[in-house]
């Protein structure tokens, strides 16, 4: 909770901030529209405030001293977040029409923003705002209407629509399959097993499915996003362990093939979670009845 007596009038702040950055009362004034006195005024004032001079005056020139300095960086800092926060304010004007949602990267980028011209159809009015998250967060306190998880169906205060479960294939360039004569699981022991950071069992995982364990399971490269593991497959660095519907244009271009038919299908799954008090809200409504239906239509 912040002090009311603390904060001083922001003409004083705008003025000193200025000031510092141009050293000069006069060119703080051309760029305020103020006259000089007027900004010499505020500055005094500002100072009077704090107890403290905030510059050295040489004859017509001004220097900060040690405090001001400090003080100039963090007023400048703070300024810039008030005009980032009220920006932000500014484009919810028209907050009726539009839905923010919080999504993973590669599942954002490869999946659904390709499908989202089918649910801007059906409604035109929505405008839909992307951020990627990764990991569950607390929706009190963020823009978010709704998040798309991979994981549990657990995630305090929300709901959490199924989505659909993924099946992942180990996937490799035609070049670095032909190198490496890549025919059987054991084949694979013995290559780059390319990591995912978030999931490090995951090939340990696959190969317990497939009856081939291995100690080299858990090593290679690792990568945080699966778009990542996919270039890198695609460049020769190793073998990956992939959503096949993550990696659907690869497939079909030959850049990446399926190495086995051997495949796992995750205990987890993926889920449109959004607070309890927005699931009624036409918004959440609409976009969860269009992408329910988007992944039923691709089960």
């Amino acid at each position: 909770m912040f002090r009311k007596t603390f904060l001083p009038p922001i003409a004083d702040l705008l003025a000193f901030e200025a000031a510092a950055r141009h050293t000069s009362i006069s060119r703080a004034a051309q760029e305020l529209h103020l006259t000089q006195s007027a900004v010499s005024r505020q500055i005094r004032q500002l100072e009077e405030q704090l107890g403290m001079a905030l510059f050295h005056r040489v004859r017509q020139r001004i220097v900060l001293t040690d405090a001001g300095r400090v003080y100039a960086a963090d007023v400048r800092a703070a300024l810039q977040q008030l005009s980032a926060s009220t920006q932000k304010a500014m484009a919810f004007s028209h907050a009726e029409g539009l839905l923010n949602l919080a999504v993973l990267p590669t599942l954002g980028t490869r999946w659904l923003i390709p499908r989202l011209s089918r649910f801007m159809a059906q409604h035109p009015q929505i405008t839909v705002n992307f951020s990627a998250r990764t990991e569950p967060f607390e929706f009190a306190g963020t823009p978010f209407d709704a998040a798309i998880h991979f994981g549990a169906p657990t995630w305090p205060g929300a709901v959490c629509e199924f989505l659909m479960r993924e099946e992942v294939v180990p996937v490799a360039s035609p070049a670095y399959r032909d190198q490496h004569q890549i025919h059987t699981a054991q084949d694979l022991a013995r290559v780059v097993l390319l990591q995912q950071s978030t999931r490090p069992t995951q090939w340990a995982e696959w190969f317990e499915h497939v009856g081939a364990p291995t100690t080299m399971a858990l090593r290679g490269p690792r990568s945080e996003h699966f778009a990542m593991i996919a270039q890198a497959a695609v460049s020769n660095l190793g073998a990956a362990l992939l959503p096949r519907f993550l990696i659907e244009q690869e497939l079909a271009a030959g850049t990446l093939v399926e190495l086995l038919p051997d495949t796992v299908t995750s205990p987890d799954a993926y889920y449109l979670v959004y607070p309890e008090a927005r699931a009624q809200t036409p918004l959440v409504k609409a976009f969860r009845d269009w992408l329910v239906s988007e992944c039923q239509h691709m089960e």
